[in-house]
């Protein structure tokens, strides 16, 4: 992105982001989840450390929160109330620490203080000799709303401290919460009066704590929990780090909930443990959290660290991974089903949710499309149904550039070119045979001649090109554990087996991989026969894009002249590297990480060097497989069709149409014995 687009998308996002901001903190209205917002906030975030030019004061990352209510006394807090920066990933931490060391201009010790982030709305408590005189929201983190009426009704917020010695001002910071139970239990009731469900714990104790009538909030059970304390007055009392504060904050009252759970970490490596395991375990808490907070333990490189934009230098809120953000569409594609129906995929700009990569959402039909109003280019929120299967549930309009692109359903189906028929709010391919062409393609990919890849039966391609998990056979080697493990039938431990299997075969002998492409006339010999010609005179090393040049350029007549190749043949190999969808699928390959290999064949004596061998019927004493390996061990050929240049066909019980044509043309007929003392 160069500096002008930069530009224009930060000025984009800080309009959008101001917009549900002021929406949520000012009008009470959710109009997206918080981990989309969040999404939006640290890409604008990112954008401002590349640009710095580009940061102003009306960014919302130089603010807290939207502008007070109206309805309640404005209070002005004694010291700013600060927000927190986002991170989401090692790296962002690792950033956020190095920032920290270049600011100071040295190394500093890794001691971090870890804190559950607990999914409330901010408050400050204000004691004066140890009586609870104050209780305002942050509001815009300079002035907040008076709402001690409410905040009095919370049992875990102590109306007077427990604690001998007398203070003459102390202002205690925390954040008040719901637990689950109670917010199922609120909505229960919402859903019984027939009101407006709240979309979230936050978004509950919002509506709570900011209730005229106090008897409101005293209806709900809320909880509180403080991280920190302030002491404007207090001179006797200094706190050397973030800890000795949660010491204190217990010793004066406050009940600990989520800070039994803090940690003192001594290294980067040890916030990692911390947030990995939280993020694992967290439905077993009463509570929501969405992260943890860091933060550096030491209380004088926190304050010589300061404060950027509206957040403190020294601590970060890192965050899980969301279950929701926001991404670009670069694509649209059409997936077409056994059935033969056709389903829009989008082809995300790589993103992750719930830590795993998304870089698809299926859209359903194109109905949704049209509903969603989306077009090619837009940014867009992508959610995981059921903490699984991607999907796209809002557009975001506003930052559009005028560079999108609307949609077109294709008039022919990609697969075979039949005309596209629309049935109710359906489309399909009037082909009534292909989607199970499209299915055939894919279990000869995944045949035991081809990838091998054991555990991928009729039945489960099926069912993941039914989902939506797969288009076509290069899509098997991006599906995913929990995608797998989702879908009814299946659990961890066959989704675990089949992404395995997947995983140990992307290493592939190179007739195998022309083999699995399906080429029309190219069976499992003449695949070898194309193999041994592209090793024999290629030049460069063996990879897929290699191997997709040379075939593309290689001349008929040079095909031509490989054994069990005439023009026929020739004619179907060279249309099948001259389509475009086909050289797409190669390069998809390619990226994915498939790798060709050469196979060594250990010869032996060539006694059947030069000879034509057909097999048919059902051999009983050696597997087919094996019969054709010893033929080529010992310099001999194996086709699939009876020919003029056959010398032996060897049958076994039951043979098909290629003994009568044998015996016709005249070519030797030998049985399973024969061929045995023959390859002995």
């Amino acid at each position: 992105m160069n500096k002008q687009e930069a530009e224009k998308r930060i000025e984009k996002l800080k309009k959008q982001i101001n917009y549900f901001r002021h929406a949520y903190h000012v009008l009470n209205q959710s109009l997206i989840s918080d981990e989309a917002l969040d999404s939006l906030k640290k890409e604008l975030f990112d954008l401002e450390q590349q640009f710095p030019e580009f940061i102003s004061l009306d960014s919302p990352t130089q603010r807290v929160a939207g502008k007070p209510l109206k309805e309640f006394k404005k209070i002005r807090h004694h010291f700013p109330m600060l927000s927190f920066n986002d991170a989401f990933s090692e790296k962002d931490i690792k950033d956020w620490f190095k920032r920290i060391e270049n600011y100071l201009g040295h190394q500093i010790k890794e001691e971090f203080y870890c804190e559950l982030k607990i999914d409330g709305l901010a408050i400050e408590l204000v004691y004066e000799n140890n009586i609870l005189t104050q209780g305002s929201t942050r509001g815009d983190g300079i002035i907040g709303e008076d709402i001690i009426q409410n905040l009095k009704t919370i049992e875990a917020i102590p109306l007077r401290l427990e604690k001998s010695e007398k203070f003459s001002k102390i202002i205690v910071r925390g954040e008040v919460f719901i637990s689950k139970k109670e917010f199922e239990r609120m909505n229960r009731e919402q859903e019984r009066k027939r009101e407006k469900l709240f979309s979230n714990p936050r978004n509950m104790v919002a509506g709570s704590v900011r209730q005229l009538d106090s008897k409101i909030a005293a209806s709900r059970e809320l909880g509180f929990f403080a991280y920190d304390v302030v002491l404007p007055q207090e001179k006797s009392l200094k706190f050397n780090n973030h800890e000795q504060k949660h010491i204190f904050l217990k010793e004066i009252g406050f009940i600990e909930f989520g800070a039994q759970y803090n940690q003192k970490a001594s290294s980067l490596k040890e916030v990692f443990e911390f947030k990995n395991y939280w993020e694992k375990n967290r439905e077993k808490l009463s509570y929501e959290i969405d992260g943890i907070v860091v933060i550096i333990n030491d209380n004088e490189v926190f304050e010589k660290a300061g404060v950027v934009g509206k957040a403190p230098r020294a601590a970060i809120a890192y965050k899980f991974f969301p279950k929701e953000t926001t991404t670009v569409i670069e694509n649209i594609k059409i997936q077409i089903g056994r059935t033969g129906v056709l389903t829009p995929v989008a082809i995300l700009k790589p993103v992750e949710i719930g830590g795993v990569k998304i870089i698809k959402a299926t859209l359903h039909n194109f109905d949704q499309i049209k509903k969603l109003g989306l077009k090619i280019g837009d940014t867009v929120i992508v959610s995981r149904a059921g903490d699984v299967i991607p999907q796209i549930t809002k557009v975001l309009k506003e930052l559009r550039t005028g560079k999108e692109k609307n949609f077109q359903l294709p008039e022919f189906c990609p697969i075979d070119g039949s005309k596209i028929i629309k049935e109710n709010i359906f489309y399909r391919c009037s082909n009534p045979k292909c989607g199970a062409r499209n299915t055939r393609i894919i279990r000869h990919f995944v045949s035991k001649p081809a990838f091998n890849i054991e555990g991928l039966g009729p039945k489960i391609i099926d069912r993941f090109l039914d989902e939506g998990l797969i288009s076509d056979a290069s899509d098997i080697f991006e599906l995913k554990e929990k995608e797998i493990a989702a879908l009814s039938g299946f659990g961890e431990k066959s989704a675990n087996n089949i992404v395995e299997e997947i995983k140990n075969k992307k290493k592939i002998h190179l007739h195998r991989f022309i083999y699995s492409l399906g080429i029309f006339h190219v069976g499992e010999e003449t695949s070898r026969l194309l193999a041994e010609k592209f090793l024999s005179e290629k030049t460069a090393s063996l990879d897929i894009l290699t191997f997709l040049t040379f075939f593309r350029n290689i001349k008929s007549e040079n095909l031509r002249k490989i054994r069990d190749v005439g023009p026929e043949v020739s004619q179907s190999i060279y249309s099948w590297f001259n389509d475009e969808s086909n050289l797409e699928f190669l390069r998809k390959l390619e990226k994915i990480g498939i790798q060709l290999e050469a196979e060594k064949i250990k010869t032996k004596e060539q006694k059947l060097k030069g000879k034509v061998f057909v097999l048919t019927g059902a051999l009983k004493s050696i597997a087919r497989e094996k019969a054709k390996e010893k033929i080529r061990e010992l310099g001999g050929f194996v086709l699939e069709s009876v020919g003029k240049k056959t010398d032996y066909l060897v049958f076994g019980s039951e043979p098909g149409s290629k003994y009568e044509k044998a015996k016709r043309l005249g070519i030797k007929v030998i049985n399973e014995t024969e061929f045995l003392k023959m390859i002995r």
